[in-house]
């Protein structure tokens, strides 16, 4: 953790920094300022980010808040002041935790303990935003239907009825269950971000396959797969061996 600490009492500014390193021997203290100048300099340089900002509120040239009207300040910050009339404005710039002076080491540990579990709480691997995240997915649309070239035209083919995409010379065909064959001008990539992934898989580079479209299964060699369809195709349908875990289990679920 990278700590910053703008303080302009040096003997105070040296109690909190053995403190921090007491209680938080990981963490690394960048500097320690001493007046909004100093510090407006600092935090001006996209160089210098600290995750945590230890601040005093009366600074040698005014108060810490006018910092943040003159910079842009993208951490938490833990107020130590020997005042208490800031504390209102304290938490309406970035303030998570107000210390009065004279500080104290458990002071400092319920600041951190504080830090860090609202850390936790916004990381994104937290629970709710984990679930956010499932429900977004769960409500992507995909397309039903998509364009292909019949002879001079463009004619639109629902995926119900397209059993593989197939990229044959650098051109990808749609393969209908009929056995019918439209080139399809985008890249496979973009098709297979577009559809349904529960009906569609890529088992290699060259074939997105629906999955109604399969009849059988068989080992390869080399730890590789062949699909059996009712099409008639020139070559066989190999899932590449990267592939097979996946495609095994695409294959199972509901």
């Amino acid at each position: 953790m990278k700590i910053l600490i703008i303080e302009d009492e040096p003997q105070t500014a040296s109690v909190l920094k053995d403190i921090i390193q007491e209680v938080r021997p990981q963490s690394e203290i960048l500097e320690t300022l001493e007046s909004i100048g100093l510090s407006v300099k600092y935090l001006s340089d996209a160089k210098n980010q600290p995750d945590l900002i230890f601040m005093d509120i009366q600074l040698s040239d005014g108060l810490s808040f006018e910092i943040f009207s003159k910079v842009t300040v993208k951490c938490p910050v833990i107020f130590c002041t020997a005042y208490d009339q800031y504390t209102l404005q304290a938490f309406k710039t970035n303030g998570i935790d107000y210390i009065l002076k004279p500080i104290k080491e458990e002071d400092i540990k319920a600041a951190f303990a504080k830090y860090e579990n609202l850390q936790q709480a916004f990381k994104p691997e937290s629970a709710l935003l984990e679930l956010m995240r499932n429900v977004l997915n769960e409500r992507k649309t995909y397309k039903t239907s998509i364009l292909v070239r019949f002879r001079e035209s463009f004619i639109p083919i629902a995926l119900a009825d397209i059993a593989l995409f197939v990229m044959d010379n650098e051109v990808l065909y749609a393969y209908t269950f009929e056995n019918k064959k439209y080139a399809v001008f985008k890249p496979i990539s973009d098709i297979e971000n577009e559809i349904d992934p529960n009906q569609f898989f890529r088992i290699n580079r060259q074939v997105l396959m629906n999955r109604s479209a399969i009849l059988e299964i068989e080992p390869y060699f080399n730890r590789k797969m062949i699909v059996k369809t009712r099409l008639k195709l020139d070559e066989h349908l190999i899932v590449s061996r990267l592939k097979v875990s996946d495609f095994m289990k695409w294959i199972e679920q509901p």
